[in-house]
């Protein structure tokens, strides 16, 4: 069975996408659809290649039950070859993904998203704890609908 790529994007790797990672991970094993996927995370910057998702972040995840385990990296133009779905949070990076070879395929998370919400997600890096928490209810969100979009199973709302 061929697996569906997902990867998700934001500037650094170390809050955002390592985030959206873990939560669609965490709903995709809660659907038992899991095995469907290969998921990973990247940055359009290299300031944080190996290092682990910001301390805070893991944390506010920690805390609903999500772990984050991903090291940050850097995105290349071969990660458009290998996944399926490019998810980025904001238009910056957007800008940044459709600048590479192959980066017509990226598309904003957001766009999955159910609730009215704007169609970025914040970077929380320089503010308070209340912005992880923000970025992780905008992540539930957008997860779940991006879930419903491209799983194998039928949507959790039929």
């Amino acid at each position: 069975m061929t697996r569906i790529g997902v990867l998700f994007v934001c500037m650094g790797n170390i809050c955002r996408s390592p985030a959206a990672e873990a939560v669609f991970r965490q709903k995709a094993a809660e659907r038992g659809v899991l095995d469907a996927f290969s998921i990973d995370s990247c940055g359009t910057g290299g300031w944080h290649a190996g290092e682990r998702a910001d301390a805070r972040m893991r944390a506010a995840a920690s805390a609903r039950g999500i772990d984050i385990t991903s090291r940050a990296r850097q995105i290349t133009p071969q990660c458009f070859d290998s996944f399926d779905h490019v998810l980025c949070m904001d238009d910056d990076n957007l800008r940044h993904l459709r600048a590479m070879p192959g980066g017509d395929k990226a598309v904003l998370l957001m766009d999955h998203a159910a609730g009215a919400h704007d169609r970025h997600v914040p970077d929380p890096y320089y503010g308070g704890d209340d912005g992880f928490e923000l970025v992780l209810d905008l992540l539930d969100d957008a997860c779940a609908g991006l879930l419903d979009a491209i799983s194998p199973s039928p949507p959790r709302h039929a």
